[in-house]
């Protein structure tokens, strides 16, 4: 029986979530030995472990009590709390945060001969796809009849084989699509990777892990594509550079020793420094430009 003194997080075994996952738990610190059957990884830094599953799993493990939190899809994770809703069943899960990577998008694709004057073009056609609650909403907010047939893979094949006229499938780089003669044309549902928790909050010590992770996690991610930059520059420069920084946070200004009209300057970036920015700013005033990375920050 499990006992509620550790945290379970259920994450892709394989796949293109899989080492994203993994990466960002390891940013936040946590480590784990791997069982032989490599389906469990036991937390050795901190009272956390690792459940190794397939991803559409992730949402009813949850549900049921046998993982407390999961990495997954916002596409299977919406898709399944649809189905839960259409069969009465309450609320079980929810996305607590957004991870920012497995970026996709569930979308229509039509063959590259059909004229498309719109979602109409679907009136009365089948559409196969491996997501039939998303697409009927999606069908239902368009005003559009057309009968979701559903495949468990190889979706972008069912029109050549007879089944469907169109698809609604998972896209990233369209380069399946367009493999298959098929063209994208209206996105249904964005989709990322998402942490994932019960309904209802813990109210035993997983509560406090659970915490304790999530602030980890919120400053893995908001240094994800922190700069930290470093200057000089004469202090009637100051405001005209600070306007070339409208994302980063209140600089640190120090003075320089022996010298009254220069400044030393430091500001955390929250997004990237092209060198077209860093050539912006020497034309301001600033000198001894010098971009790091951020490693680990803590508010």
């Amino acid at each position: 029986m499990r006992t509620h003194d550790r945290l379970r997080i259920a994450i892709q075994k394989s796949g293109r979530l899989s080492d994203p996952a993994r990466d960002l738990l390891a940013r936040a610190g946590l480590g784990f030995r791997e069982s032989r059957d490599r389906l469990f990884c036991y937390g050795e830094s901190l009272p956390i472990d690792l459940l190794l599953v397939r991803d559409d799993d992730i949402p009813g493990l949850i549900a049921e009590g046998t993982c407390d939190l999961g990495v997954v899809g916002q596409n299977v994770l919406e898709e399944q709390a649809l189905e839960r809703e259409a069969s009465g069943q309450p609320e079980a899960f929810r996305a607590i945060r957004e991870l920012g990577f497995g970026r996709c998008r569930l979308s229509v694709a039509v063959p590259n001969d059909w004229d498309w004057p719109g979602p109409a073009r679907l009136e009365g056609t089948r559409l196969a796809t491996s997501y039939p609650q998303l697409l009927a909403r999606w069908l239902r907010n368009q005003g559009v009849t057309a009968e979701p047939v559903v495949l468990s893979g190889s979706v972008e094949i069912a029109p050549r084989l007879g089944k469907a006229e169109a698809i609604c499938d998972l896209v990233s780089t369209g380069a399946t699509l367009l493999a298959n003669q098929l063209k994208e044309t209206a996105v249904v549902f964005e989709s990322q990777a998402v942490l994932v928790a019960p309904a209802q909050p813990f109210g035993d010590a997983r509560a406090e892990l659970a915490a304790m992770l999530l602030r980890r996690l919120d400053a893995v991610l908001s240094v994800r594509a922190s700069k930290l930059v470093l200057f000089q520059a004469a202090r009637d420069a100051v405001p005209a550079l600070l306007a070339l920084l409208p994302d980063a946070e209140p600089p640190t200004v120090m003075a320089i020793e022996g010298q009254r009209d220069q400044v030393a300057l430091q500001a955390l970036c929250r997004s990237a420094m092209t060198w077209q920015r860093l050539e912006d700013m020497k034309r301001a005033g600033a000198t001894g430009l010098l971009v790091l990375p951020v490693e680990q920050m803590l508010a």
